[in-house]
């Protein structure tokens, strides 16, 4: 397994890649041919961002990061099933990222369909499913309280669901933090 950086350090450079982009500063690094020329023999991404896939929501982008730099596995409602959760596990085990990140976002599309109920068929109902228990769970039964709340339980949850995360975060090497991005301002909540 590669080094990386240490948990801490990763959430330092996303909170300071997501305060560039709240004040239009972007550096714009690493988005170029000879970047692309770096990568072809591998990559070693500081974090990971578990995001929905709005188009609205880019994480790349909202942490100002160039090619390389973030592990980012996108899934309408941000949700930690099998195949998301086994990319996870790749980019911690054999890639050595300490920090995963699960990204909500103001307005979210699924977390308002999972409220409204209702036969969306097979295939969104079953991805609305992973949604219920924040739905259930929330305090604030708005969309925006259930997007916060099924961040934290996705968080939460990873861990249960899979031992290379838990070892990883009993060496003390691994953080899962759930996160809530603002549209209009482009800004991230850690939660």
């Amino acid at each position: 397994m590669k080094q990386n950086v240490s948990w801490s350090d990763a959430l330092d450079r996303l909170k300071t890649g997501n305060a560039n982009f709240v004040t239009d500063k972007l550096d714009g690094k690493l988005q170029n041919s000879a970047r692309r020329t770096e990568l072809v023999e591998g990559q070693n991404p500081y974090a990971i961002i578990l995001s929905c896939a709005d188009s609205r929501v880019v994480p790349e982008l909202a942490f100002d990061t160039g090619l390389g730099e973030i592990f980012v596995i996108r899934v309408a409602g941000n949700v930690a099933n099998s195949s998301s959760l086994a990319s996870i596990e790749y980019a911690v085990a054999h890639l050595g990222v300490n920090l995963i990140v699960v990204l909500g976002h103001q307005s979210c599309g699924a977390v308002t369909a999972a409220i409204a109920g209702g036969d969306n068929g097979y295939n969104l109902n079953h991805l609305l499913a992973h949604i219920e228990p924040a739905k259930a769970a929330a305090e604030d039964k708005s969309v925006n309280g259930v997007v916060k709340k099924n961040a934290e339980i996705v968080a939460s949850g990873m861990s249960e669901r899979s031992a290379i995360l838990r070892g990883a975060i009993d060496d003390g090497r691994l953080k899962i933090m759930p996160a809530y991005y603002n549209l209009g301002s482009g800004a991230v909540d850690f939660l």
